[in-house]
């Protein structure tokens, strides 16, 4: 459908507005962006997305938890945890992820890298990516190659079964856009902006709706691509930027739409 030239300047205004490092500040992305290496900082990042849910402080203070447990090099604890490092992890809780779930993590981080090169490879088939919502069943197929537990794997998600994988597509995104603004971290290559898909929350839905740029009622995979595409008419090559402005317009009630 076409856009509304308004709801176009609406959300440019509100990108320039929100998409500023002072975004970070209340951010769990503030954790990934404080390593400088990228290993480190893909580890972390993965690790805080999928912790990211409830309120946004105890995530922060739960995934800066989680870097000091791997003694503040996440990278390498994933290469070459012990035994009994990794046992240092058994106490970790965030909701219904704990340190069984953790240690399963950090086995498949390890399986990734070990057998597939790294976390942005395993989105990839020979090189490519394809359709997204393929490739994160691809990845969560290849995570969860080594043995664990049947509970484990509903922390990541597949959008073959409906799913919006929003944190998922919130780490795509922290991963692939462009640092330019001090957002996010751009540390991909492989997987360009293009091919992000919107990480739909309570939030982001809640506005698009009331912009008509979403129209399905539930917040699935089907709901992601309608609502990615229609911001694709905005900027087919960069359509996920728009997520800022939308989750900056929700979490501060900045919208009043009539």
């Amino acid at each position: 459908m076409p856009i509304d030239p308004r709801v176009r300047r609406l959300l440019e205004a509100a990108y320039r507005r929100y998409a500023t490092a002072a975004f970070v500040e209340d951010d769990p992305l503030q954790v990934p962006r404080s390593f400088a290496v990228r290993h480190d900082a893909e580890v972390i990042g993965f690790l805080t997305a999928t912790i990211a849910w409830g309120q946004r402080r105890t995530i922060i203070a739960n995934a800066w938890r989680l870097a000091r447990m791997m003694d503040g090099t996440p990278g390498a604890f994933v290469d070459s945890a012990s035994a009994r490092e990794l046992a240092v992890l058994a106490p970790f809780v965030h909701r219904t992820f704990n340190g069984t779930d953790l240690r399963h993590f950090v086995m498949g981080l390890r399986h990734l890298r070990g057998t597939y090169g790294g976390l942005e490879e395993a989105f990839l088939e020979d090189g490519a990516l394809g359709d997204m919502g393929t490739a994160i069943a691809r990845f969560k197929r290849r995570f969860f190659e080594p043995r664990h537990t049947v509970r484990t794997r509903k922390h990541v998600a597949d959008p073959s079964r409906g799913s919006n994988a929003k944190r998922i597509n919130m780490f795509l995104r922290w991963m692939v856009r462009t640092s330019a603004e001090g957002v996010d971290l751009g540390l991909w290559t492989r997987i360009r902006p293009a091919d992000l898909m919107v990480p739909l929350d309570v939030h982001t839905g809640r506005v698009a709706r009331e912009l008509g740029l979403l129209t399905r009622a539930q917040d699935d995979w089907k709901s992601v691509v309608e609502l990615t595409e229609n911001l694709r008419q905005l900027d087919p090559d960069d359509p996920v930027k728009y997520d800022l402005a939308l989750f900056g317009l929700g979490v501060n009630r900045a919208l009043n739409v009539r």
